[in-house]
């Protein structure tokens, strides 16, 4: 099979496409014929080795797949060979067949296209995890979402209105902000490309102004200097939600967290369904029925063919995506 490979520590241009061979499936998974591998932020560290996890090196990138179930390993039941599935493989999803464990394996409804299902969820897992169980919402807050128009973020926005928020979408063009004002952000607010300290005190000031003094939860999957001013725009024992770091690690001061009575929370969702797989369980089924409802739906802005896997994961790391990006096999 033909597979694209991270031999080398490096960025997307040391990816290589080669044939390796199929995978066999060990007991408790499940062989995958992949139809469609989507693309996420943490595929960019892996490959550099930044990431918490390192497999061991060849690897493929590609943490979540959907497409036809090739085989069984002994002990799993919930499926069957050409049943149509999304998986959480956390890596090798980019090749033309992968293995994941079986509890990781979910059957998708005939109406679910591949590339949806491939772009559900780590997006919708992660931002449903971190606004039901990590945010506490209640109708009614005001919620702003960080790198509104990347797929989590998107998925933050679609949810939180699904919730009863007031969601306000922050992104770095009025394009993406648009973009996400047209999946259901009720107000939109551009930020700059960089920011330096007299930046931090305008954002922290737009977000009080546009917001009417404050918002209640901050979902942050962007980091860098924008997280200080998230939180010095937070309410009376606000939430600020930890996703992720494409502009870097923030470093917050924490008279704020005392000042302002509020929570910094952090947001690990792989960590959590391993920790608690009951709770993901009852998490993805009302993911299921949300996408039956048609209030959520993922946003696939850019495909690519598999040779091309590594330009997929550049237009990530150079924020440019809107929605999800899916590599087609």
């Amino acid at each position: 099979m033909k597979a694209v490979l991270s031999k080398t520590v490096g960025g997307p241009e040391a990816l290589v496409i080669e044939d390796v061979a199929v995978p066999t499936p060990g007991k408790g998974q499940v062989l995958i014929e992949v139809k469609a591998c989507g693309v996420n932020f943490p595929d960019s560290l892996m490959i550099q080795d930044l990431y918490q996890f390192k497999p061991p090196r060849p690897f493929s990138p590609g943490g979540e797949v959907a497409g036809l179930v090739s085989a069984l390993g002994e002990g799993v039941s919930h499926v069957k060979p050409g049943d149509r599935v999304l998986a959480s493989v956390g890596s090798g999803g980019m090749a033309e067949y992968a293995v994941a464990g079986g509890h990781g394996v979910m059957p998708i409804p005939d109406s679910m296209p591949f590339d949806e299902a491939a772009a559900f969820m780590m997006t919708y897992g992660t931002s449903y995890y971190a606004l039901k169980d990590r945010a506490d919402p209640k109708p009614g807050e005001t919620l702003l979402v960080l790198g509104a128009a990347g797929g989590v973020g998107i998925a933050a926005v679609e949810l939180g209105k699904a919730m009863g928020l007031k969601v306000i979408a922050a992104a770095s063009t009025q394009a993406k902000v648009d973009f996400c004002l047209s999946k259901g952000a009720d107000l939109g607010l551009v930020y700059a490309a960089e920011l330096d300290r007299d930046g931090q005190k305008k954002f922290a000031d737009d977000i009080k102004a546009i917001s009417g003094g404050g918002v209640d939860i901050v979902y942050d999957g962007v980091g860098g200097n924008y997280a200080e001013p998230a939180v010095r725009a937070l309410n009376w024992e606000g939430r600020f939600l930890v996703i992720g770091f494409p502009a870097g690690i923030p470093k917050l001061p924490l008279n704020l967290t005392l000042l302002k009575s509020c929570d910094v929370r952090g947001v690990f969702w792989g960590a959590a369904v391993a920790r608690d797989p009951k709770a993901h369980a009852q998490n993805v089924k009302e993911l299921f029925a949300l996408y039956g409802a048609g209030k959520i739906r993922p946003h696939v802005s850019n495909t690519y063919p598999l040779e091309r896997g590594g330009e997929a994961i550049r237009e990530l790391m150079d924020r440019k995506a809107t929605g999800k990006v899916v590599v087609i096999i």
